[in-house]
């Protein structure tokens, strides 16, 4: 089941130790009226508010006050803890409320409604959650935030299993004649019941698991363990030398040692689970994750303006998304396209294609 506990967060030391302990389940606030002011002793006044993620330069006072709920994807969890902790950091006044719900989840229970400025999704935002939105009365803005390299799991003690299909995957996962054991697949393989750990089906990775990868948008046998807690899914692997399941490229560079990726096999051949192959698009089960934002709160609310800025800037910082976190990171080009679609946002200018480019 969903949890969805609010916790604060702090301690930029102790990220990948947080994506370790919670992946899912977590919450942050960021608030503000976003005020840079130059301090006016020393030397120049910068004035540029986030800009450079990082510390700031010691001349230059930022203060940015107020509250900033975020809701939504475990996938792109430890993303937008990342961004909440770099900026609440840098602001003392600012909180972040960061929840873990699930794609689904946190866009049906908390974005559509407006109680989230900001959601974070392992999916693109689908036509009907769109419509849900311009219900409520604003129109949801896209920012990719990183890539994701989709990965397949199983126990190091899997020994006959190192590279899978879509076609394998499908006969695993999909309802109709679900296989029991290993050996109802080959019958060279271990006749052990297969366990079966997921993403709960609140999840992006679940819609995209069942659409992309078993080509049947949200059909999948019952009888799997599903969380949005994603190292439950690690842990659960680790536990069962026959079991198997599917989870972010982060959840999985946290946990290297119990549990073995699979190669996948798109048809070219097998190919691993990598930062670089996502990157160059080698790795069939690459794909991009989001952040959607209100663009009411967004154009209302400085705060919202100010740490959308800063985490849009984050999104490209090679260090903390790639390096800390395990995901692909923003290019210079992406981080300054969404920049610009930011302002436009703000200002009103914005088209309802330009504002959700994954539609077009």
């Amino acid at each position: 089941m969903v949890d969805n506990q609010l916790r604060t967060v702090s301690g930029l030391a102790t990220r990948r130790k947080v994506i370790a302990a919670t992946g899912a389940v977590g919450t942050g606030l960021i608030a503000g009226c976003a005020e840079n002011e130059a301090s006016g002793d020393g030397n120049s006044g910068n004035g540029g508010n986030a800009n450079g993620n990082g510390n700031g330069n010691g001349n230059t006072e930022n203060t940015v006050e107020g509250t900033v709920r975020i809701s939504g994807s475990s996938t792109v969890f430890p993303v937008s803890e990342a961004a909440g902790e770099e900026f609440s950091t840098m602001h003392g006044g600012f909180e972040y409320e960061l929840s873990s719900d699930g794609s689904t989840g946190g866009i049906e229970n908390f974005f559509i409604p407006g109680e989230s400025a900001v959601t974070g999704s392992s999916r693109p935002i689908l036509e009907e959650e769109i419509e849900g939105c311009q219900d409520t009365g604003f129109q949801p803005i896209e920012f990719q935030c990183a890539g994701d390299a989709l990965t397949a799991i199983v126990n190091p003690e899997n020994d006959w299993l190192d590279c899978v299909d879509y076609e394998t995957m499908q006969e695993v996962w999909l309802p109709d004649d679900a296989p029991e054991t290993w050996a109802d697949i080959d019958p060279e393989w271990p006749d052990e019941e297969i366990e079966l750990f997921g993403p709960a089906t609140t999840s992006g990775t679940y819609d995209y698991w069942t659409g992309e990868v078993l080509d049947d948008f949200r059909s999948i046998r019952e009888d799997f363990q599903g969380t949005e807690e994603d190292d439950l899914i690690a842990e659960g692997v680790a536990g069962n030398p026959y079991a198997h399941g599917y989870l972010p490229y982060a959840y999985y560079d946290n946990n290297p040692e119990g549990i073995k990726a699979l190669e996948f096999d798109g048809g070219d051949g097998c190919t691993a689970p990598s930062l670089e192959a996502a990157s160059d698009g080698s790795y069939p089960l690459a794909r991009p994750i989001f952040w959607y934002v209100n663009q009411n709160k967004l154009q209302e609310d400085e705060a919202v303006q100010a740490f959308v800025e800063f985490a849009i800037e984050l999104s490209g910082d090679f260090e903390i998304v790639s390096e800390e976190i395990g995901y692909v990171a923003m290019n210079d080009d992406e981080v300054q396209e969404n920049l610009e679609r930011l302002q436009a946002a703000i200002d009103g200018e914005i088209s309802d294609e330009d504002a959700i480019p994954s539609a077009n």
